[in-house]
């Protein structure tokens, strides 16, 4: 139970992160954590005209002094988007669609992967953003 209640921190705490980058490169948050019985949206933002709906995967890990661009595409082999996997992106094209029919008709949409790799000691945080992830079928 504990390592779950972690776990569950460092996700809220990654969303949160992620929302304030998205905030601070001129996106409005729209909604957070749209929730429907087959699956979550972390985040919907909106910059101008077009809507984000994004998912976001947290992991922590050494940053320490280490300049962003030291954080390769791969963590120890592993690189957080993988978690979003086909089934993960069905379940989301499907809470997608139904925010979707709440919107004009002429909205314009586009679902994207946010990692962030926090390092809890140094507490700095790195936010990497994959734009335009094809949902899939």
């Amino acid at each position: 139970m504990k390592e779950h209640l972690r776990k569950a921190q460092i996700g809220k705490l990654g969303e949160d992160l992620a929302s304030r980058y998205l905030v601070s490169i001129g996106f409005l948050i729209e909604r957070r954590n749209y929730w429907r019985p087959y699956g979550e949206i972390d985040v919907i933002a909106r910059k101008g005209d077009k809507f984000h709906f994004c998912e976001v995967k947290t992991v922590t890990c050494e940053i320490g002094d280490a300049p962003p661009t030291l954080i390769s595409q791969k963590t120890d082999n592993w690189s957080p988007e993988e978690n979003v996997h086909p089934l993960k992106l069905w379940r989301l094209s499907r809470v997608i669609q139904t925010y979707v029919l709440s919107l004009p008709e002429s909205a314009d949409w586009q679902f994207d992967v946010i990692a962030v790799f926090l390092d809890q000691e140094t507490k700095k945080a790195i936010v990497r953003i994959t734009e335009d992830v094809t949902l899939g079928e």
